[in-house]
């Protein structure tokens, strides 16, 4: 099992070329197509921590309006928003061990591996 976890939407160029440079790297990250399968609160406090961002950092501004997330929500309110709705979380996410970074550009993936 890789040390790499990509939160993944394959219908998203990013997050494609993201894991393409992954594995053009020799990573094959465990792949968690995260609108099937979306972050727990928790799990997603936990990526956020390791991103070192606030909830509204990985926040889809026009898909958290289209699912109806207030604009002035944050916090742990925000996070349960975010694991409800996980089409407004930003992507490709890429974590290993403490440190994660979001793959866009794909290539700013690149200095947590």
């Amino acid at each position: 099992m890789s040390d790499v976890t990509i939160y993944h939407n394959p219908r998203c160029s990013k997050s494609r070329q993201t894991l393409d440079l992954l594995r053009e790297k020799g990573v094959e990250p465990n792949v968690v197509e995260y609108l099937k399968s979306p972050p727990s609160p928790a799990e997603l406090t936990a990526i956020l921590a390791k991103l070192g961002k606030a909830p509204r950092d990985i926040t889809r501004a026009k898909e958290a309006a289209e699912a109806g997330i207030a604009p002035d929500l944050d916090g742990a309110a925000l996070v349960a928003a975010l694991s409800a709705n996980p089409s407004a979380i930003e992507r490709p996410i890429v974590v290993k061990g403490d440190r994660a970074r979001v793959g866009r550009p794909p290539e700013s993936v690149l200095d947590i591996l």
